[in-house]
């Protein structure tokens, strides 16, 4: 997906023209967050080695890799003398407490699953660079005047159970109806129950209330590798989140038409197969136009087979098995996309006389970046002399659950050469440092 449209050039450091006492104060926080170079480090590697696999880690979705991963982040943030806490959905909260405990906290956090064979920062990077700020924190003498809470979410990636954000909507309670009783691709068991075998408690998700109140929390931050080589195109180690697209997902989609004889004539076919085809050449087409016009959004068919069980060299396809996945940064254009959708659908099983089962349809709202953090993330990096670019967030995150129950949310991505979702992830320590240098300078700000 190619980033939002307000996708700016580099903003060097003279643009914002910090005063001398601004870049004096950004001078010793960019020392307290170094500091923290070696204990980033060996959390990192320990994280690897939690999720390790060949290739690359699989820190499975409420499984062992995770669980883990969940376990090690604890002991961590326990040696630093932090609160400890785990909600119903096994969430894991890491807390600063602040001046005064009754103040809205902040919640800086990303999740520690990952894809199978994927890449050890996908999510983790967010969880370190949230402890790292703190012990930034702690050597500057800074007490924050409101708690601090770094959060380990559960479940984001959504392959493993084919549901968004599970951790911070089952947090926020906003899990859709039905999620529990969905299951794992691999074990076939439920949510539910692996919930519980996490140390969960899966009845309480429904049953108790919200861990998270969004009317108890002043933001939440997200710091994640880029999923996309724009920082790397554009020379810059940090990108200033700017939006997270919205999106529908069909999981388990497929089209009905009539296994035949290959000598059937094309007059009386109902090919499946070629009905896919087309479909994903339509979608093609109507993606091309968005580009064109200069609106982003992107459609994903992952999944594009037909049946195993029955096809054959001498068959006309009577089954075809898609999955699909449509994004884009606008509410408007998300609900055009999927009156588009439907219309594509509707001429294709006129045309070619077959039947498609969309299955059960997910949905994930526009998560809209707040204007004041965004500008205020953007000021310190300036005054911390570091290159940033707008950066429109090409895949899903947990911030964006946030924002949908209107938590003013903030994003940070550091440059990550290979893409994500495979193993050969490759952030930079350096450039890991300096967006958790822009983070610590964000949270100095809110203190001050």
């Amino acid at each position: 997906m190619q980033p939002a449209p307000q996708t700016a050039n580099v903003k060097a450091m003279d643009e914002m023209e910090p005063t001398r006492a601004v870049v004096a104060q950004a001078a010793r926080i960019r020392a307290a967050v170094i500091a923290s170079r070696e204990f980033a480090a060996g959390l990192f590697d320990q994280l690897r080695r939690d999720g390790h696999d060949d290739p690359g880690v699989s820190r499975d979705t409420y499984g062992p890799g995770e669980q883990r991963a969940h376990e090690t982040c604890a002991a961590a943030a326990a040696a630093m003398g932090l609160t400890i806490e785990r909600d119903p959905a096994a969430n894991l909260y890491m807390t600063l407490p602040g001046l005064d405990t009754k103040e809205k906290r902040i919640v800086i956090g990303s999740h520690l699953d990952s894809v199978p064979h994927g890449g050890n920062f996908d999510g983790a990077a967010g969880v370190v660079a949230g402890l790292v700020a703190i012990q930034a924190l702690r050597r500057l003498g800074c007490t924050p005047r409101r708690d601090v809470t770094v959060m380990g979410i559960r479940a984001e990636e959504s392959i493993w159970f084919q549901v968004s954000y599970i951790g911070s909507r089952s947090a926020l309670g906003t899990l859709p109806d039905g999620s529990l009783d969905v299951r794992r691709i691999d074990t076939g068991r439920t949510l539910r129950e692996h919930i519980a075998d996490c140390g969960g408690d899966p009845a309480r998700i429904r049953t108790g209330p919200r861990y998270l109140d969004p009317s108890h929390l002043h933001a939440f931050l997200e710091l994640h590798i880029e999923q996309a080589p724009s920082l790397v195109e554009a020379g810059c180690p940090v990108g200033i989140g700017t939006g997270i697209p919205g999106n529908f997902r069909y999981p388990e989609a497929s089209i009905e038409g009539s296994n035949d004889h290959v000598g059937l004539p094309r007059r009386f076919r109902r090919d499946a197969a070629l009905a896919g085809a087309e479909f994903a050449m339509a979608l093609d087409a109507m993606w091309a136009d968005y580009d064109a016009r200069g609106v982003a959004m992107a459609c994903t068919i992952g999944r594009f087979h037909t049946d195993a069980k029955q096809h054959g060299l001498t068959i006309v396809p009577g089954a075809f098995h898609f999955s699909l996945d449509v994004r884009a940064y606008d509410e408007t254009v998300l609900a055009e996309l999927d009156q588009r959708v439907d219309a594509i659908i509707a001429t294709i099983e006129q045309r070619r006389g077959v039947r498609f089962h969309l299955g059960t349809k997910a949905r994930a709202a526009v998560g809209p970046v707040d204007a004041d953090i965004r500008a205020a993330l953007t000021r310190g990096a300036a005054a911390l002399g570091i290159n940033t670019i707008d950066l429109g967030s090409p895949a899903s995150h947990d911030a964006a659950a946030f924002a949908a129950c209107g938590v003013k949310m903030g994003l940070i991505f550091v440059r990550n050469t290979n893409g994500s979702h495979n193993a050969a992830e490759a952030m930079a320590l350096e450039d890991f440092l300096d967006g958790a240098s822009v983070l610590t300078e964000w949270l100095v700000t809110q203190s001050i």
